[in-house]
């Protein structure tokens, strides 16, 4: 069986509640699914929270925190995303970020610049990936299982759990 027979389908999704506020909360999470012949075979589910973040922080985490979770870097990639943050960063952005030395159009520092860095080589260690942008909150199952999952760890950590 060749590996053009296997994919892995991803989704990642990260917030913050009190994002901008000295006291927060936030969490990432992904969910995956893989499959082979055109049959799900099995999945993985992963959440991780934090306090003192951003919301941007986290949406990056859990796209990072997926694709490091990806062990077999020759097979197919789709990552499901509802942040435009991390799609368009990763996908348009990144380029002329790194031909400005990680500068903005503005001249200014970009934000977050080592995830950045982690998630562009994790990017790219991978030998096919595309990147689908989904609505959030619109009944797409991996993307309301990601965001159940990242609701129930923040909730965790505040009922210090």
């Amino acid at each position: 069986m060749s590996l053009s027979e296997h994919l892995i389908k991803g989704w990642s999704d990260g917030g913050c509640r009190g994002n901008g506020k000295e006291e927060n909360i936030g969490a990432y999470a992904y969910y995956m699914e893989y499959w082979r012949d055109g049959e799900l075979i099995a999945t993985k589910e992963f959440s991780e929270g934090e306090t003192d973040t951003t919301n941007n922080i986290q949406e990056l985490k859990g796209c990072l925190e997926c694709l490091k979770a990806i062990k077999n870097k020759e097979i197919k990639v789709e990552m499901h995303l509802d942040s435009a943050y991390v799609l368009n960063g990763i996908t348009e952005w990144i380029n002329g970020w790194k031909r400005n030395d990680w500068k903005t159009s503005t001249k200014k520092d970009v934000k977050n610049k080592e995830l950045w860095i982690e998630l562009d080589r994790v990017r790219n260690d991978l030998s096919f990936i595309k990147f689908i942008k989904v609505k959030g909150h619109s009944g797409e199952v991996g993307n309301e299982k990601v965001d159940e999952l990242l609701n129930k760890k923040m909730d965790e950590i505040v009922d210090g759990q």
